[in-house]
């Protein structure tokens, strides 16, 4: 049996692929030797953030962007040619080599694609960083926005958020969780242009990361806790030292929903171990009190027990509608 000579051999093309949430110069090992061990080394963007990193390591690289054909032949006799892929991941050229391949014209070098860097978990998050700074500096409507004026739409995106949890809906839930986080990426950037307190989403994160460190001794530090009961004592001893409340009731907001504000001020009350009788007033309001501080004190949230309900009343209304025939006119 004869074998190949090395002026047959097919060679190798290897697409080594970047991620630009990345730095730039930070490779894997593997790809530093594909490297290295290339015969050339292309890249189709001269202007790759890479490139000079690349360069400064000793290695050679073309600004070139040849045809599947073109990149075969080079590979011809034995060689091994490593493409540095641009943003769009060359979609030209993998489909050509796909075409060429499936030809059975020519012999196709070895194919191999090597990711250089890997996001990590949260990456993206810079993307939506970048597109939000954008969109802030070019669009004529978020151009003009204040925390005042997006404030109802936090609160709406709240509501659909909790609305697709209490649904199961796996895909509204991931939709509603990117709407959510937009209002705080959004906030973030509009602070960053005031002009006597500016601050970033970057000391939003840092606050957030130092909150939680500070009240999860547990976890962080030296204390103990093997129950969630434990969990919530470190929490609320720690959030008691940073806060030196003077009552209960800071820190609670009048704007949210009346009966959850009622469980709210009762959850409070009762984890101070402080005994308040309920106003002695009659109403439906103070009905509507009694009975939510009677839901938090065994464990049932009133506002979701009462949104629960609302849905039930509603499919009641729907049923009736389809039994008669008919479609209720809105009462807005």
């Amino acid at each position: 049996m004869n074998a190949t000579s090395s002026e047959e051999a097919p060679g190798r093309i290897v697409l080594l692929t970047t991620s630009h949430r990345v730095a730039p110069g930070l490779l894997s090992w593997p790809a530093w030797q594909a490297l290295h061990a290339a015969d050339r080394v292309l890249c189709a963007d001269g202007a790759h953030p890479q490139l000079p990193y690349l360069r400064e390591a000793g290695t050679a690289v073309d600004e070139a962007s040849p045809t599947a054909e073109e990149l075969v032949a080079l590979c011809a006799g034995g060689h091994t040619v490593v493409v540095v892929a641009t943003g769009e991941g060359e979609p030209a050229l993998t489909d050509g080599l796909a075409r060429l391949a499936g030809s059975g014209r020519v012999q196709m070098p070895e194919l191999e694609l090597l990711p250089a860097s890997y996001d990590l978990p949260g990456a993206r998050l810079l993307d939506l960083v970048q597109v939000m700074d954008r969109i802030r500096v070019e669009c004529p409507f978020s151009s003009q926005q204040t925390h005042k004026g997006l404030a109802k739409y936090s609160i709406e995106e709240v509501y659909e958020l909790v609305e697709a949890i209490e649904e199961g809906d796996r895909d509204e839930l991931r939709e509603e969780l990117g709407d959510v986080l937009l209002q705080v990426i959004f906030h973030s950037r509009i602070a960053e242009d005031d002009p006597d307190a500016p601050f970033s989403v970057d000391d939003v994160a840092a606050g957030i990361v130092a909150k939680l460190i500070r009240r999860h001794p547990h976890v962080f530090g030296d204390e103990t806790a093997s129950t969630p009961e434990e969990v919530r004592e470190h929490w609320l001893r720690t959030k008691a030292a940073e806060k030196q409340r003077s009552s209960v009731t800071e820190g609670v907001p009048l704007t949210q929903p009346g009966l959850a504000l009622a469980a709210k001020l009762a959850s409070r009350v009762r984890t101070a171990g402080l005994d308040v009788p309920l106003p002695p007033t009659e109403g439906i309001g103070y009905d509507l009190l009694a009975l939510a501080i009677h839901a938090e004190s065994k464990g049932v949230d009133p506002e979701a027990a009462l949104r629960a309900a609302a849905r039930a009343y509603r499919d009641a209304i729907r049923r009736t509608e389809s039994e008669n025939g008919e479609s209720a006119a809105a009462d807005d």
